[in-house]
């Protein structure tokens, strides 16, 4: 796994863990919610400024995007779809 994928997966980990969308991390980033797809597929190399607000979004070290991911790791699960329920 390539550096770029490794970020991705750790960066969509991350996000599921904290119950965000892409949508949400992105508007906290500042990032257009569609970079944020392709940061998650590794598709973009991605800039130390641009980590930084991810992370201070997900409320972590910069370092949590790096972690080495185990081979044959499952893929981190997609949230839920649809709307959350409003609280009362």
């Amino acid at each position: 796994m390539n550096v770029r994928q490794t970020i991705g997966w750790n960066l969509r980990r991350l996000r599921v863990a904290k119950g965000l969308s892409q949508e949400r991390l992105a508007l906290g980033a500042d990032i257009d919610r569609s970079y944020v797809g392709r940061v998650e597929r590794g598709a973009e190399n991605v800039t130390v400024a641009t980590l930084e607000a991810l992370a201070d979004v997900l409320q972590v070290h910069v370092s949590a995007l790096f972690l080495e991911i185990e081979d044959g790791g499952s893929k981190p699960p997609p949230l839920r779809s649809g709307r959350k329920p409003k609280a009362s």
